[in-house]
């Protein structure tokens, strides 16, 4: 099958959550046999924000961890989507996108494309800025992609899409898999970055406090941490290590012997049961995770056996202590954790989801000869 994506980034993950789950779809696509191109919009800012960090180095390195993937540039200022999408039997569109560009795939959908057109909400924008969702104009599409059940109801409630499926996230497990053991440099690393303010105090909460309380040796990795942030880890004695790209991961959660997961205030308050892609990848890793407190109303974990909540910063600290003291335990939760991502949630189980929709419309998704 010919399949066309338009996403922010293939390329680069800087402060671009998106692009994990982007790159483990699209290698299992490939792997699969169907023609994929993914295009990007040129020099958009997270690119820009990693070539302005790390330099033309990480690019080699992306494409040692990815060989079969690129992202081809675009400017949106006469795009061709006449020969962009020629031949294409399915269309992907990220909620990322500029305004413009989602009007104008829709229009060609409308009157001259035969393929099937999907919009891709993988985002908490539906809650947090509800007029700049209502406005694209998906009058073309054939339908939504809702990385949770509350986005696809919140499009369906609000009548912007007739269609909505729920195509949660999930692990890339080419990519994300226990490594052979080396020695443990610390004892607790958190990946993820500061963002606007959506989760500075839970980050205090619980990570800064129950390191700092218990004397660990933790690590951060993560962009858009302002001075103060900083300050507040150096105080705790948690080193800091800027942005990390996201293959290189698996190695760093090696080296460590537990990690924890904050998600951001929207997905707790206003977006239940979407923990986002950390989680995922951590338990594909096989590190014990513990994480501060979400609801798992998707079901898509067995919380108290894959992962353990924390509903404070005193509970924080108690059950990193008793991970930390207690190995086996420590061992068997990530093990059981890390079974639960191979039989549900890796991104072949996505694919054969996607399948199975583009059959609903119509599309075989047979693979070319």
């Amino acid at each position: 099958m010919r399949i066309v994506m338009f996403y922010h980034s293939i390329v680069s993950d800087w402060n671009h959550g998106n692009a994990h789950f982007l790159r483990g779809i699209v290698t299992e696509l490939l792997e699969r046999g169907h023609r994929v191109s993914v295009y990007e919009p040129r020099n958009g800012w997270s690119f820009s924000n990693q070539m302005l960090e790390k330099g033309e180095s990480v690019l080699g390195r992306f494409r040692k961890a990815y060989p079969r993937l690129r992202g081809i540039p675009y400017d949106l200022e006469g795009i061709k989507l006449d020969r962009l999408l020629c031949g294409a039997e399915l269309v992907l569109v990220h909620e990322w996108n500029e305004h413009e560009l989602v009007k104008l795939i829709g229009e060609h959908r409308k009157q001259k494309g035969e393929y099937r057109l999907l919009f891709h909400d993988t985002h908490h924008r539906s809650v947090t800025d509800a007029d700049a969702m209502r406005a694209y104009d998906l009058s073309g599409f054939d339908g939504v992609l809702a990385y949770g059940k509350k986005i696809r109801d919140i499009y369906l409630q609000k009548g912007w899409a007739d269609r909505v499926w729920l195509w949660h996230e999930a692990a890339d497990v080419r990519v994300f898999h226990p490594l052979e053991p080396v020695a443990k440099v610390g004892d607790v690393v958190w990946i993820g970055n500061w963002g606007d303010d959506e989760r500075s105090e839970e980050i205090r909460e619980f990570f800064v406090e129950p390191v700092k309380r218990l004397g660990l040796k933790g690590m951060v990795y993560g962009v858009r941490y302002p001075e103060k942030a900083l300050k507040l880890l150096e105080q705790a004695g948690i080193r800091y290590g800027g942005w990390l790209p996201n293959f290189e991961v698996p190695k760093v959660f090696n080296k460590y012997r537990l990690t924890v997961h904050i998600p951001r205030r929207p997905y707790v308050t206003a977006l239940p049961g979407i923990p986002t892609i950390r989680p995922f990848e951590a338990l594909a890793c096989g590190i014990p995770l513990l994480s501060a407190p979400w609801e798992d109303s998707d079901r898509l974990f067995d919380p108290g056996r894959d992962f353990l909540f924390a509903e404070g910063s005193h509970e924080m600290e108690q059950l990193m202590r008793s991970l930390l003291d207690e190995p086996q335990r420590a061992g068997q939760m990530a093990s059981h954790g890390r079974s639960t991502i191979l039989a549900r949630h890796t991104c072949s189980h996505r694919i054969e989801e996607l399948m199975t929709i583009c059959r609903e419309l119509g599309v075989a998704g047979k693979v070319p000869l």
